[in-house]
């Protein structure tokens, strides 16, 4: 029982950051040109399972109660970070973590914003793909090495074991 509690905790907490750091910051989270600070977060996966679902609700929330593309951004958005979450999960070299994010976003958000906005499908590839690898591998990557250097940090996320 405590370790299914501690897991809902976890993935809970992981969930709401998500949210609320997309929310606080919507000029930068939804867009052609959008940096989504909270995609940071999508390395998580590399140290426990509950991020999966937390980034799930996380992106979820935060695509229901703040995006401006409508309901295909909230299923789309929301299983496309599920995706990537969950295939980060399964990558066992720490510098690959982030690329599940970058490629997977890079290639689905910009269908979305192409429906939603009318917005150029391939132009948006880079667009999406350089505000993913800005948020994931620069500040995500480094999130990713301070918490293996905090003793601290590593033993209440890592539920999980490394080569």
């Amino acid at each position: 029982m405590k370790n299914k509690s501690y897991f809902l905790a976890k993935a809970g907490i992981i969930a709401a950051l998500y949210a609320v750091l997309t929310l606080m910051l919507p000029f930068l989270s939804y867009g052609a040109l959008q940096v989504r600070i909270s995609e940071a977060l999508t390395v998580l996966p590399w140290f426990t399972t509950a991020a999966v679902p937390g980034l799930l609700v996380g992106c979820l929330l935060a695509n229901l109660f703040g995006s401006p593309l409508g309901l295909l951004d909230v299923v789309l958005g929301s299983l496309t970070t599920f995706a990537a979450a969950w295939w980060a999960s399964k990558i066992k070299t720490k510098a690959l973590v982030p690329l599940p994010s970058i490629l997977l976003n890079s290639l689905v958000i910009p269908y979305v914003l192409f429906q939603a906005l009318n917005i150029p499908y391939l132009p948006s590839v880079l667009y999406v793909g350089l505000g993913q690898t800005l948020a994931v591998y620069g500040l995500g990557y480094p999130m990713m090495l301070f918490i293996e250097k905090s003793t601290k940090l590593k033993m209440l996320l890592t539920d999980k074991k490394h080569p």
